[in-house]
């Protein structure tokens, strides 16, 4: 049987360009070199594409960029090439492709850019569409329409970067401290921080604004963070829900990939049957925001047990230990049977 081509991008211009080879460095290796055709390509972080032909290893050490193993690329509009194309000097030739599998996190690769760029081209991927990624990235609109179907969401604002700080200040009185501002778009908690009082508002404001022109500026959820992974299109597959636990302060990206004072609980500290009912809610948060193949729904549990959506995850770090696969191996999933589901959702 014709093996199918498979084309891994990694890397992007994106605050996340780092946390992207690491996950991308464990799917090329997940994914059967037997059974597909692989195709690495490498973004670096000013947007340019390139084939690279070298050591799986050096991507996860972002020294994949060696002028031996790479070769400049741009993707074909044309639909019947179905591809990429490979710029030599004054050559070129092109390489049709049956599935691109983009490992990106961030702006330009989980935000619909991409995705658009592929649908354009009629070429298959794996991961949210246009529609559902630029819905996911973009936390205010995300909140609203979950909210506009009945369930519970933070209250919060919207600001843009020429709204003056007078404006923003006496927009948010109701919310009360502490609260939270954030990038609108930006994904790993970069640029998020938690305001104690006004004398820390300022600051918070510079930060956020730096990752992005517009800020989401919402209320605290007491309660702690309950995430969901999902997997699927017709038929969804839920993995056990997991729990954060954190001393101090909140889910940052320090905390997140650098720290330990945080720490994860698999499956969460509830009940099985509240775990049951969280699960249930990130489906329905899944089919709301119209997600396919995968993502991880993030939700707050308060000490009311009600269940408060934070943020959607299209495209969640996908390392052997993230949390994505983490809660499907609960299921008995291996990481290299989830990165086969995931092909197989495409054929």
């Amino acid at each position: 049987m014709k093996k199918l081509k498979i084309a891994c991008l990694f890397g992007g211009n994106s605050s996340e360009y780092a946390i992207s080879l690491v996950s991308a460095t464990s799917v090329i290796r997940a994914i059967d070199k037997n059974k597909y055709d692989l195709f690495m390509i490498g973004i670096t972080k000013d947007g340019n594409f390139y084939l690279y032909e070298g050591d799986i290893d050096k991507i996860e050490k972002d020294e994949w960029f060696e002028s031996a193993h790479i070769k400049r690329i741009t993707w074909s509009t044309n639909r019947e090439d179905h591809g990429f194309i490979i710029l030599d000097n004054k050559d070129y030739s092109i390489i049709s492709i049956d599935l691109a599998f983009p490992i990106l996190h961030g702006i330009n690769g989980e935000d619909g850019r991409l995705q658009g760029l592929f649908e354009l081209a009629g070429i298959k991927y794996i991961g949210c569409d246009l529609m559902s990624s630029a819905i996911g990235m973009d936390k205010f609109l995300a909140h609203e329409l979950v909210r506009l179907n009945g369930l519970l969401v933070p209250k919060s604002y919207k600001f843009t970067s020429d709204t003056s700080y007078e404006k923003i200040e006496s927009t948010i009185s109701d919310l009360g401290y502490p609260l939270f501002v954030k990038p609108l778009r930006a994904g790993s908690s970069l640029g998020v921080s938690k305001v104690n009082d006004d004398s820390e508002l300022s600051n918070a404001l510079t930060l956020a604004f730096n990752y992005d022109n517009q800020i989401i500026i919402e209320e605290n959820i007491e309660g702690f963070e309950v995430g969901c992974a999902v997997l699927g299109n017709d038929n969804l597959i839920t993995g056990e829900v997991d729990e954060i636990e954190i001393s101090g302060g909140f889910f940052d990206y320090e905390k997140k990939y650098e720290s330990r004072d945080s720490k994860v609980y698999l499956p969460a500290r509830i009940s099985s049957s509240e775990r049951e009912r969280v699960k249930q809610v990130a489906l329905q948060i899944y089919n709301i925001l119209g997600c396919k193949d995968l993502a991880r729904i993030d939700m707050f549990y308060t000490k009311n047990k009600e269940i408060v959506f934070n943020e959607v995850n299209t495209l969640p770090g996908f390392t052997s230990h993230s949390r994505f696969p983490n809660m499907l191996k609960q299921n008995n999933y291996t990481f290299e049977q989830i990165v086969e589901m995931l092909i197989e959702l495409k054929r």
